[in-house]
């Protein structure tokens, strides 16, 4: 009877403190080793992106260095459709960078165990990850996804950091267009911006009344930076004034201490003078 009991029990998850689930990463059916990570659903209340919705998203602990995005993606497709995998050194916020930039401008990857992210496209689909069993184990490389490993590995990537000119060349201009496009757009709001507020030379800003209903014109980049400005100018001309106070008060303690000098050498010739002068009754 108890070896049954122990096959009942390892048809049922793990769990461990933390609300984590265990799930086991077996890279080939030959491999006797097997690596575990640790699953969670993502809750987050600072988080508020649509890029991980708190229902759809599954956070992973200890993702092993061989397993890139793809392979990732493919390990968890068996508990539903994948709509994205995100891969990180550390735990954090998602951050909306600018750009898309090509791999020739990306800094090295690196190497190590990471985190990840995990976005499906149904809620169910986050549970059936954390309800699999433990010792029923993920393959990592398959016949049909094979993952490179050892010299294979790094054969692939010396041949992926080769440079081909004309790849690097058109990507260079894709992006100074994007760059030049970005830059042309951000000069004419400013403009835009800049006419709609014009200060005069006082500082004061002409408003007049818009149609029924509409909004207030929220304060611009521009007239912060005008209003930047202004407080500059203001902070140089105090500095201005108090230099030429701290001069004028200089120039008074110089010729006090002058006064006070001819004081003392007025003292001493009197003194002199008294010290000669003789008593002569006849």
């Amino acid at each position: 009877m108890a070896p049954s009991a122990k096959k009942h029990a390892t048809n049922q998850a793990c769990l461990i403190p933390g609300g984590f689930t265990v799930l086991s990463l077996q890279f080939t059916t030959d491999s006797a080793a097997q690596h575990k990570v640790y699953v969670k659903e993502h809750k987050v209340r600072a988080e508020k992106s649509s890029h991980r919705p708190q229902d759809r998203t599954l956070f992973v602990l200890n993702v092993p260095p061989y397993c890139s995005e793809d392979v990732v993606r493919s390990l968890f497709s068996r508990f539903g459709a994948v709509q994205s995998a995100e891969l990180r050194d550390h735990p954090g916020s998602f951050q909306q960078s600018g750009p898309q930039l090509s791999r020739y401008f990306q800094p090295a990857e690196k190497q190590g165990f990471k985190v990840a992210y995990i976005v499906f496209e149904k809620s169910s689909s986050v549970t059936a990850a954390k309800s699999h069993p433990h010792d029923v184990a993920l393959l990592v490389s398959t016949e049909q996804r094979p993952v490179r490993t050892g010299i294979q590995k790094w054969i692939h990537r010396y041949t992926e950091s080769t440079l081909h000119l004309d790849k690097l060349q058109q990507s260079i201009d894709s992006f100074m267009e994007g760059y030049d496009k970005r830059k042309e757009e951000e000069a004419t709001r400013q403009k835009e911006e800049a006419e709609q507020q014009q200060e005069d030379e006082e500082g004061w800003v002409k408003v007049t009344r818009g149609s029924k209903g509409a909004k207030a014109r929220p304060h611009s980049e521009a007239a912060n930076q005008r209003a930047l400005q202004k407080e500059q100018r203001k902070k140089k001309r105090k500095e201005l004034m108090n230099f030429y106070t701290w001069q004028h008060r200089n120039t008074q303690k110089e010729h006090i201490a002058e006064l006070r000098k001819k004081f003392e050498e007025d003292k001493q010739r009197i003194a002199l003078l008294r010290a000669q002068r003789k008593f002569r009754p006849y």
